[in-house]
């Protein structure tokens, strides 16, 4: 049934997938029994077969078929874009390496996304990248190379480093301090977009030169210009420091769930509970007067898990299930840590749980719905779960609700990732 009234505003949807074989041999989310979401029904994912379990000597890297899968569910479901991380070394060191779901080898994500560019047509590509480690213009001349492949369907995900262990395979010394992370990745992305700007439409190429506190770069870049200006930016955001710069830098920008939501990201600012989705939203908005940009120039994206019943409380028992336990005190004395995640509390679709959205398909499209409608996000970022049926169950039990309700797409009507995003060709700063 069509929900009537004020036209609706229209839902951005991406997914975070986990794909491929996990180290403890057993499924993941991309790749389940035949069956067991959709309500029973086989899905393409089903038909494509399960995912083998690792082999002693054999890779421990997903089969290009499960990144595959998740895209081409994805791209089936109308989402905007795919989510690639790059994932460096686990913090600890093999001994603390995470079991379960997290335990997927994760190739380096620009060269994924170039192999799924040729097998999709319109989804838009996000690939993780660290501004502390990489260099802009490497880093530049890879997303552009990606944005040509895929026909401007290119996204950055800046994200900053903060734990000495991944550092420590890129840089020389120890970690950064904050605010110095923040200010090299703002110069980061002014210096890539430099070498994006240096090719003008006329498609002849001229030098560029970025010259500042952390990057001193001049030269030709060699990847002519973006079918869509710019790849896309998107960001995590929870700190203030963090929305600062996504307010003057990010095209998206993520929190939550999968976004490094354990942290404290502020009183009542939890993703999940609506007004606190209202919260974030309007203060992250507002900012962006101060950088001469509109409020439709910045896409809110939260990170969030679905699980999905037949009934409200099948639903609940699916999440109670999985729920993530007090994680146990390191010292003597101390307290147990709260889990990350806690369990959802009765009554539907994201009640009591922060990050996650569980009830009946009917009641997860009505909640999705009512964030958007109210100004707590533009659009989601679909996160595993657990309990979840996997992307194919939403895709095929949530989605064609939310057409119903004329909040979704019910078909592509660009071929680039700004045009998905409703996001303005950004304007050359010509050097």
């Amino acid at each position: 049934m069509t929900v009537r009234g004020s036209a609706p505003r229209r839902i951005h949807l991406a997914a975070l997938p986990h794909c491929g074989p996990r180290a403890d041999g057993g499924r993941t989310h991309a790749s389940r029994p035949a069956g067991s979401g959709s309500g029973g029904r086989a899905t393409p994912a089903d038909a494509a077969g399960p995912a083998r379990r690792p082999v002693a000597g054999t890779s421990p890297l997903p089969a290009f078929a499960a990144f595959e899968r998740s895209a081409r569910t994805a791209e089936r479901g109308l989402f905007d874009f795919l989510f690639l991380t790059g994932g460096g070394p686990f913090p600890g060191g093999p001994a603390n390496r995470p079991t379960g779901t997290e335990a997927v080898a994760r190739p380096e994500p620009v060269t994924a996304l170039s192999a799924l560019a040729a097998v999709t047509e319109r989804l838009g590509l996000a690939a993780t990248a660290d501004a502390t480690s990489h260099a802009p213009y490497e880093l530049a001349r890879r997303l552009a190379t990606l944005d040509h492949l895929s026909g401007g369907r290119a996204a950055w995900h800046l994200v900053t480093s903060v734990d000495a262990v991944t550092g420590g395979n890129f840089r020389r010394g120890g970690r950064p301090g904050r605010a110095d992370r923040y200010a090299r990745a703002a110069e980061f992305v002014a210096a890539a977009r430099a070498a994006w700007d240096s090719w003008p439409p006329d498609g002849e190429p001229r030098p560029f030169a970025h010259r500042g506190r952390h990057f001193d770069l001049a030269g030709e870049f060699t990847v002519p210009g973006s079918p869509q200006g710019h790849p896309v930016v998107i960001q995590a955001a929870h700190s203030d420091e963090g929305r600062e710069l996504a307010a003057a830098t990010a095209d998206v920008v993520c929190w939550g769930r999968g976004f490094g939501g354990r942290r404290s990201v502020g009183p009542g600012t939890r993703p999940g509970a609506l007004e606190a989705g209202r919260a974030y939203y309007a203060d992250v908005k507002r900012r962006l007067a101060k950088y001469g940009r509109a409020p439709d120039d910045l896409k809110i994206m939260p990170g969030v898990g679905i699980v999905l019943g037949d009934s409200a409380a099948e639903a609940r028992e699916k999440a109670a299930e999985t729920a993530p336990r007090p994680v146990p005190a390191r010292r003597p004395g101390r307290a147990p840590r709260a889990a990350a995640d806690p369990g959802p509390a009765p009554g539907g679709a994201g009640a009591g749980e922060p990050s996650c959205f569980v009830g009946t398909p009917e009641t997860v499209a009505a909640a999705l719905d009512a964030f958007v409608r109210r100004n707590a996000a533009d659009g989601f970022v679909l996160v595993p779960h657990p309990a979840s049926g996997g992307l194919d169950e939403f895709v095929d039990r949530v989605v064609p609700l939310l057409q119903e309700r004329g909040a979704f797409r019910t078909e592509y009507r660009g071929s680039t990732l700004r045009s998905h995003l409703g996001l303005a060709t950004p304007a050359r700063k010509d050097r």
